[in-house]
């Protein structure tokens, strides 16, 4: 199998989901690539100061600032690619905004007319720590914010929302290292976006970013064909994971427990009331993100849970 290296530098880039863009690099089945992902604003030299404007990858930022699209070779709507992360480094330097948007969370909190906040990050991958201005001192548990397909209709499509087919700004803080999340192909050879690198983040995403950071990631890509969800789910260290996107937490909740039970009558062989009597038991509901114009809830089946 091959191994690729993708940077980001302004062919390899791109700041909406679209089938019609052409693919920055093509590979097989199996093959690895090493992406360099600027974070989420395209920041093309570091803030020295917290919040401070710096040059970025693109003028008038419709999205996030992604590499790709990648192309894999065979691949079909119906199928899964599968993208596994091999490892995640992030960037010596990132940041976290509050109350930078008018949105019903912030007019909730009472942020709607605040000044923003900003947390500016030194980032020390060997020692796994991130250290604001303030002193204040965090672990470091590195993803990907967004992973994913563009939409199988024609023209521009926001980053924004994750969708159920082709995932992308998924935000859930279960996918480290070692994790594999399977994405239903949306479009011929996938054309797979990454980006968005956050250094560390809680459930919910509540202020509306992470440590928003540059990252390099090792990902191996391959395809399942015939996937046991047919919607985007993970195999992570801590478990099996199922997700729901909608603009209503009770149904976002529903679509990834719908999945779980899907996924748990494959597993042990059981009949799907028998599935959510015993999902009741093992099954934890997380709110993965609210920051996303859907809510955002992935359903996890801790690793030995069932033995």
């Amino acid at each position: 199998m091959a191994e690729y290296r993708l940077d980001s530098v302004r062919d390899t880039v791109t700041h909406v989901f679209s089938r019609e863009l052409p693919a920055v690099l093509t590979v097989d089945p199996g093959d690895t690539v090493v992406v360099h992902s600027l974070d989420s604003s395209g920041h093309l030299k570091r803030q020295r100061t917290p919040g401070e404007a710096t040059p970025r990858m693109f003028e008038g930022l419709r999205g996030h600032c992604l590499a790709g699209p990648i192309a894999v070779r065979g691949a079909e709507p119906g199928m899964a690619l599968a993208v596994r992360l091999e490892s995640l480094r992030p960037d010596d330097w990132g940041f976290t905004a509050a109350a930078s948007a008018d949105t019903p969370l912030n007019r909730r909190l009472g942020l709607a007319d605040a000044d923003p906040a900003w947390l500016l990050w030194e980032l020390d991958a060997d020692a796994g720590t991130g250290t604001d201005q303030y002193g204040h001192t965090v672990s470091l548990a590195p993803f990907l914010g967004v992973i994913g397909m563009p939409p199988a209709e024609p023209g521009e499509h926001s980053t924004t929302p994750p969708r159920a087919p082709g995932g992308g700004n998924i935000d859930c803080r279960e996918l480290v290292a070692g994790s594999t999340l399977f994405l239903p192909v949306t479009v011929p050879e996938a054309l797979l976006c990454v980006g968005d690198g956050h250094a560390a983040q809680g459930d919910g995403e509540v202020s509306g970013t992470a440590i928003e950071c540059g990252m390099t990631s090792r990902l191996t890509l391959d395809l399942e064909t015939a996937p046991p969800v047919p919607t985007a789910h993970a195999v992570t260290p801590a478990g099996r994971i199922t997700f729901g996107f909608d603009q209503d937490l009770n149904e976002a909740s529903a679509v990834a427990l719908d999945a779980m039970l899907t996924w748990m009558m494959s597993l042990f062989g059981l009949d799907r009331a028998t599935a959510l009597a015993l999902a009741s038991s093992t099954v934890d509901l997380r709110v993965t993100q609210v920051a996303n114009q859907v809510w955002g809830v992935h359903a996890v089946l801790p690793a030995g849970a069932v033995r």
